[in-house]
């Protein structure tokens, strides 16, 4: 009997590492990413470099744009990327595809990182929080677990019953 208690406990250990390890990491990358390390004026150069690459005689205010829509779909991306590993932990291999509690879980989670991100972000020197970058955030993981339900759907759908 111990010998079960000891396997049962391996596997539970290996399952949290193998699907909550890779949340951790994107909240220790997405904590740092919020820091003065990565503020619009820290990255700005870097973008112009790569934009006027691509276009040498671009104006002030479309390299302005430019930065603006890049930071914002990278926020809806790292978001998206978070609700999905979310999803994925949730449901740490069942097989069944979709659950909306899952969903749920994992939207709810990524939305309250979303308001403590902005929070954090209120107290470093060269970023400020606000709470359309937090709703934008969390448009990514809903959108994120949307595809994930319809893909899921589409599945159960051509499936043979």
């Amino acid at each position: 009997m111990a010998e079960n208690i000891t396997a049962a406990r391996a596997a539970t250990t290996i399952r949290i590492v193998w699907y909550w390890l890779p949340v951790a990491m994107m909240f220790g990358l997405m904590y740092y990413f919020s820091t003065d390390v990565f503020s619009a004026d820290n990255t700005r150069n870097i973008f112009e470099k790569i934009f006027l690459w691509f276009s040498p005689h671009a104006s002030k205010r479309d390299i302005l744009t430019f930065n603006y829509v890049l930071r914002k779909s990278a926020h809806f991306m790292e978001y998206a990327i978070l609700g999905g590993l979310l999803f994925r932990a949730f449901r740490a291999g069942d097989p069944m595809r979709w659950r909306f509690k899952w969903a749920l879980y994992s939207f709810l989670l990524a939305a309250s990182w979303a308001v403590l991100d902005e929070l954090h972000q209120s107290f470093t020197v060269k970023r400020g929080g606000s709470l359309w970058d937090s709703l934008l955030d969390s448009s990514g993981a809903l959108f994120i677990l949307t595809m994930i339900w319809i893909v899921a759907r589409w599945r159960r759908a051509g499936s043979p019953a």
